[in-house]
């Protein structure tokens, strides 16, 4: 991220800070509920076919009815260790942005801080400011009740102003 000149510089997309009309944060955090509903639904389904299948399929039927089910164990488990997401929101002629997405939320608090001085002052800021924990490349996921689609960002190093 750059502010030079009176615009805000994320990758490619510019905004020009006296067009900015609210800087916030939001976060997504996984639907626990969602997660243990599809895994027992999952179960069960995989119970019935895979223990038709285990008793049909004499030697092999029972280590691929124990594989998969390791397998949505192993699905459970990385869904519900995800971290949550936090995202810098800009508003600007009443469109809402997702600018930047980071596993920290210090970072995204820092960058609404940065980001409302300039605002106040958008001729004198100048700065670059780097997202350490920034979510690298696309992000397709489904957190809670809704969708985020798609979310792109490729940032990394430290923090710094200028």
């Amino acid at each position: 991220m750059t502010i030079n000149e009176g615009v805000l510089w994320v990758e490619g997309d510019a905004y020009p800070l006296r067009n900015i009309s609210h800087v916030g944060q939001r976060r997504l955090i996984i639907d626990t509920g969602v997660a243990w509903r599809k895994f027992i639904l999952r179960t069960v389904g995989w119970l019935i076919v895979g223990g038709i299948f285990a008793a049909v399929a004499d030697g092999l039927g029972p280590v691929v009815f124990f594989v998969v089910q390791a397998l949505l164990v192993w699905r459970l488990v990385s869904t519900l260790q995800k971290p949550p997401l936090y995202g810098l929101v800009l508003n600007t002629s009443g469109t809402q942005h997702e600018a930047v997405w980071s596993t920290q939320q210090e970072e995204i608090q820092r960058l609404v801080q940065e980001i409302t001085k300039a605002i106040g002052n958008p001729d004198i800021a100048q700065m670059i400011i780097n997202v350490e924990h920034a979510v690298q490349g696309d992000l397709i996921q489904q957190y809670g009740a809704g969708s985020i689609g798609k979310a792109k960002h490729t940032g990394s190093g430290s923090i710094q102003g200028s």
